[in-house]
């Protein structure tokens, strides 16, 4: 909901906002089923999603309504790119279970196709899309789980020069020009594992990336059928379920952890005429 309120040459306008987070990765929400909001003003995502000067988030969710869907999810990154995102959308789903879109069970759309997910009081379980392949780059693993990751296995995560070697891959020019998620892998047990990323559009590491631990999920996972993979991130717990089949594809993919909200707010837009 938006309220425009005049003062001067200024426009005031009013924005009503959820804040929703998924094991530390934030986002802001906004109930816009009505489309008041001008999702192609990126400087508007980029500034609510400001940690000085805004609410403050690593990226902004608008729900809308859809034909086919009991919602349409469009996501945001910090910088005001767009791409799938894991957490994101388990928020999403429990943000408009609150708003009482669906109940129990949902099947929406997001940038990269359709979803269905499963709420039980916080917990949300997300089915993400089929990934064909792993393909190997140098000695780690890439793949696209609706956003791309570069996934490396490491000795000690919690040492690693995350920032730095995050940076690098993220920008190296095999992944130019968009460039791409990076993951830094540590096995705990045979089906469980400590996952730290740097998250493109963010460009910093992130307590948690759903696309991200799912990609190291599949990476990890070596055997064929059934498998769960639980895994500790800076942010909480998280657990990836799936299958994998014998030609080195995948699917029945779930990524499944909390999503809460945090607390809800107005924020104030000022738009002045004789600046623009």
């Amino acid at each position: 909901m938006v309220k425009f309120l005049t003062k001067a040459h200024h426009i005031y306008m009013n924005l009503n906002f959820y804040k929703y987070q998924g094991t530390g990765n934030d986002f802001v929400m906004i109930d816009d089923r009505g489309e008041v909001f001008d999702h192609e003003n990126l400087a508007l995502v980029r500034q609510i999603c400001h940690r000085k000067f805004g609410i403050g988030a690593d990226g902004l969710i608008l729900i809308r309504n859809h034909a086919e869907y009991d919602f349409e999810m469009i996501y945001f990154n910090a910088d005001g790119s767009q791409s799938m995102c894991g957490n994101g959308a388990r928020c999403a789903v429990a943000f408009s279970n609150f708003l009482g879109i669906f109940l129990g069970k949902t099947k929406f759309l997001a940038i990269d196709g359709s979803h269905e997910a499963i709420i039980s009081n916080d917990e949300v379980e997300l089915k993400m899309s089929n990934v064909d392949q792993l393909l190997p780059s140098g000695k780690d693993v890439f793949v696209d789980t609706g956003s791309p990751h570069h996934v490396r296995m490491v000795e000690d995560v919690q040492k690693y020069q995350v920032l730095d070697e995050g940076r690098l891959v993220r920008n190296h020019k095999s992944y130019a020009p968009a460039g791409t998620n990076v993951n830094f892998v540590q096995e705990i047990s045979e089906s469980q594992i400590f996952v730290r990323t740097y998250e493109r559009g963010v460009e910093n590491e992130t307590l948690s990336c759903g696309t991200g631990v799912t990609a190291a999920a599949l990476a990890f996972g070596k055997k064929e059928g059934h498998q769960i993979i639980k895994i500790e991130t800076l942010g909480g717990q998280l657990s990836v379920r799936f299958i994998r089949n014998g030609d080195g594809s995948f699917d029945d993919i779930w990524l499944i952890g909390p999503a809460k909200q945090v607390f809800k707010g107005e924020y104030q837009i000022n738009e002045s005429p004789l600046e623009s």
